[in-house]
């Protein structure tokens, strides 16, 4: 199985490098003139069902490995639960902003301003946690030398 997934991936990184340089050797001009946009839309279509196929066989195999180990699912259903916490207490502190903001030319309603700025709010939460958890992690290392 591992031989098959590595000659499949070289085969797409060859595939890969063959249509880059077909994409740009037709040139800017002849793909904003439409002349290559046969070769740029197959090329396309082509990325699309490969990350398709990418993202189904990483689904399949995370569920496969996570169903098969208790351990592993425990600790991914824990994390999950974590993530979840952030985002509702992110959601819960962060309040709408009185201020208009234009989102291509169209004010941004309060629902969308709470949603940004709970976004913001998580980010700064996850970034204070990863900063945490690597401070805790040299200090362990550091006093289990």
């Amino acid at each position: 199985m591992k031989k098959l997934s590595t000659i499949l991936v070289g085969i797409v990184g060859i595939l890969s490098i063959i249509f880059l340089v077909v994409i740009i050797g037709a040139g800017d001009d002849a793909i904003k003139a439409g002349e290559s946009s046969g070769a740029v839309n197959t090329f396309m279509y082509l990325a699309y069902a490969i990350l398709i196929v990418t993202i189904a066989l990483v689904l399949v195999f995370t569920l496969k490995g996570l169903f098969t180990n208790s351990a592993s699912l425990k600790s991914a259903l824990i994390g999950a639960g974590a993530f979840l916490a952030v985002l509702v207490i992110s959601y819960a502190v962060s309040g709408g902003d009185t201020r208009e903001y234009l989102y291509g030319g169209v004010p941004a309603t309060d629902g969308e301003s709470h949603m940004v700025g709970a976004g913001i709010v998580a980010f700064y939460i996850l970034m204070a946690g990863t900063v945490v958890a690597m401070l805790l992690a040299g200090v362990k290392k550091l006093f289990n030398k």
